[in-house]
């Protein structure tokens, strides 16, 4: 029953997603207080079923929903690939004290490749050089779903050119797991396809960027 009840609140955080995504498009555009008061219902709509039908964890959801107007359009994760003697880093999130790639949410303005340095050098104290894309995943498939926005998560190989291992204030550890023996993951950062994507690439140095 408890998987039933899981897998029912997941569908109404889907469905929740896209009235709210509709709804907040439909701002954007609205061109008279008629079209504006039937936006701002459906986003009402929206709040309501996550409060009712969902188990997401209680939190100011409007506040949550209008936190970013505009045109709605996926939010973009980049997470560093770092091997090292066949060893994959992973550092340990404060947040849920769970294990994940280094990476985070790309800022405006930056390359994708300078954001993945930076983030790498942040959260794991080490330089590195993003050398090929491993792929570009669609973060609210394969994974546990995101609560309220849809994502793509962009997964680069980089080497690493210096620094050490280093926790901050997001991170409480930086270790090289064997591919064989990994922890456990955060699931809305790093979990078992992007690993096993990973691997192939190792595997096989021609192969292409993968995409969902």
């Amino acid at each position: 029953m408890e998987s039933k009840n899981k897998r029912n609140g997941l569908l109404w955080a889907e469905i929740a997603r896209e009235i709210q995504a509709l709804a907040q498009t439909g701002l954007t555009f609205a061109s008279n207080h008629w079209e504006i008061d039937r936006n701002k219902r459906l986003m009402e709509i929206a709040e309501e079923i996550v409060l009712n039908k969902t188990l997401l964890e209680d939190e100011p959801i409007m506040e949550t929903f209008t936190t970013q107007p505009g045109y709605a359009t996926p939010k973009v994760d980049v997470r560093a690939a770092i091997i090292k003697d066949g060893k994959i880093l992973l550092v340990k999130e404060v947040s849920d004290g769970k294990w994940c790639m280094p990476g985070g949410w790309a800022d405006v303005g930056e390359y994708p490749s300078e954001m993945v340095i930076r983030e790498a050098r942040e959260e794991s104290g080490f330089d590195v050089k993003p050398v090929k894309v491993i792929g570009v995943f669609d973060a609210n498939r394969g994974g546990r779903p995101m609560q309220f926005f849809h994502a793509y998560k962009v997964v680069f190989l980089c080497e690493i050119m210096g620094g050490e291992a280093t926790p901050s204030e997001e991170t409480t550890e930086v270790e090289f797991f064997d591919f064989e023996n990994l922890p456990e993951f955060s699931p809305n950062r790093t979990n078992e396809k992007h690993i096993a994507e990973i691997r192939k690439h190792l595997e096989d140095k021609s192969r292409g960027v993968y995409f969902d």
